[in-house]
């Protein structure tokens, strides 16, 4: 537990060579994960991430050191090898005083996951492998993972805040491989939120997202090759909005932005996508993936619309970047650990609903390609170009799905692909990820419900 007195010295030692402000960021983090292959339990560990880091401000530049002493002479030196890589003339160290608040809760924890059995633990791992495997005789391989980690987070400053959060996340996976005739497909599901295991009585069926990644590895093992082209383009819902958050939400980033590395730089208030199109980044859902109750540097959290009838209306501002570019913090600051300095992240990134019917979105489309499910890929910030794997697809003809194809690529660049988005559909849905970025990896939600893009180019055969 960060004490308030050894924090108000830490943070006066930190500026006494001329810095103007200064923050630590204290963590206790308790972690597990099960894992098992095929019929055998083969993970099983613990884990304990303990520690602090402290950042010195001097205008615009930043200094960041961290230790796992944070015993009161831990912080101390800590502090002082701040105060020493921020300058070399000593004063006098300033006088500090903290005012604790209260953070308000938004997410109910049921059942913390460290109170749980392992035998139920290895049981919800043990059933969701089974019934991937019994889906078809054509799985060959199946692995399970359930993990969860309980943090404990406590910020002080020296404009006098201090503030503390308790942070639950539990995820799980599943993933069938399927083979025949000297090929194998993949498919994979991994629910999680920040809930406790009740996540598995409330919300998530297990067994279900088995099932579900094992008929999307069989159905892919016999889909056809995806034919390359231009052509219209269907994307479906969860996990399609991961196509916005890397080539659009990540140029939206401070990150990004402040050091004019986005194709978005200059353009608040400008109309850079389709007039339907409506796009959030919101940490204040209750119980999501990628929400909290306040960020990395203590700032409440916030909903912040992005792009609001294709006009951009907001970027995700952390407090350096708010400095560096003189606009105001947004809530937005996240890091993976004490290790990492933070620096603005998206939350639970989505593309709000919109009013057109899916089942008319797939009949105004007369051939193209319909992604049921969006792979991983990679966006370049500075000029929005991206290419993505489609995990499921199939071709459209005439208005109807046709048959189920492999291999398909989308390859395009984040301005122009938001900009020929025509159709937004009317149920939006959200699936979990994790970011990596600058501060590392954190737990990101992507969503968006199913749109119609007008023309992108499928990389296939």
């Amino acid at each position: 537990m960060l004490k308030k007195g050894a924090a108000e010295r830490a943070l006066g030692r930190a500026v006494s060579t001329g810095g103007d402000f200064a923050e630590i960021f204290y963590e206790d983090t308790r972690s597990s994960r099960i894992g098992q292959t095929d019929d055998r339990i083969d993970t099983a560990t613990t884990g304990r991430i303990h520690g602090a880091g402290l950042r010195v401000y001097k205008g615009t530049n930043s200094v960041y050191v961290h230790t796992n002493d944070t015993s009161d002479a831990g912080l101390m030196a800590l502090a002082e090898r701040a105060a020493d890589a921020v300058g070399s003339v000593r004063g006098e160290d300033r006088q500090i005083q903290l005012s604790g608040s209260i953070v308000k809760n938004i997410h109910e924890i049921r059942e913390l996951p460290m109170d749980v059995s392992g035998e139920r633990r290895r049981a919800l791992v043990r059933e969701a492998c089974r019934a991937a495997r019994a889906e078809s005789a054509e799985i060959a391989h199946v692995t399970g993972a359930l993990w969860d980690w309980e943090q404990a987070v406590t910020i002080a400053n020296t404009e006098g805040m201090f503030v503390s959060d308790q942070r639950v996340y539990t995820r799980a996976s599943v993933t069938a491989v399927a083979s025949g005739k000297g090929e194998n497909q993949t498919g994979s599901e991994s629910p999680g939120a920040m809930m406790g295991f009740e996540l598995f009585s409330t919300r998530e069926d297990m067994n279900a997202r088995a099932r579900e990644a094992a008929r999307r590895a069989v159905t892919m093992l016999h889909a056809d090759k995806c034919p390359a082209g231009v052509m219209p383009v269907v994307i479906d819902g969860g996990f399609g909005g991961v196509i916005f958050h890397e080539a659009c939400g990540h140029s939206l980033e401070a990150t990004s932005v402040a050091y004019g590395n986005s194709e978005f730089c200059g353009k608040l208030g400008q109309q850079i996508a389709s007039r339907i199109v409506t796009a959030i980044d919101d940490g204040t859902i209750a119980n999501e993936w990628g929400s909290e109750n306040i960020d990395d540097e203590g700032n409440p959290t916030t909903k912040l619309v992005l792009i609001e009838n294709g006009v951009l209306k907001n970027y995700m501002i952390d407090r350096l970047n708010a400095r560096k570019m003189g606009m105001p913090v947004t809530g937005s600051a996240r890091r993976q650990n004490y290790s990492f300095a933070p620096t603005s992240r998206m939350r639970n990134t989505y593309i709000a609903p919109g009013t057109d019917d899916e089942a008319e979105i797939i009949a105004s489309c007369p051939d193209g390609l319909y992604a049921k499910v969006m792979g991983g890929g990679s966006v370049n910030p500075l000029t929005g170009e991206f290419n993505f794997a489609v995990g499921e697809g199939y071709l459209i003809r005439n208005g109807k799905i046709d048959r189920p194809v492999r291999g398909a690529t989308l390859i395009g660049k984040g301005g122009n692909t938001i900009s020929r988005i025509d159709r937004v559909g009317r149920k939006m849905w959200m699936a979990q990820g994790m970011c990596g970025s600058a501060s590392g990896s954190v737990p990101t939600n992507v969503g968006q419900p199913m749109i119609r893009v007008t023309d992108m180019t499928v990389g296939g055969r």
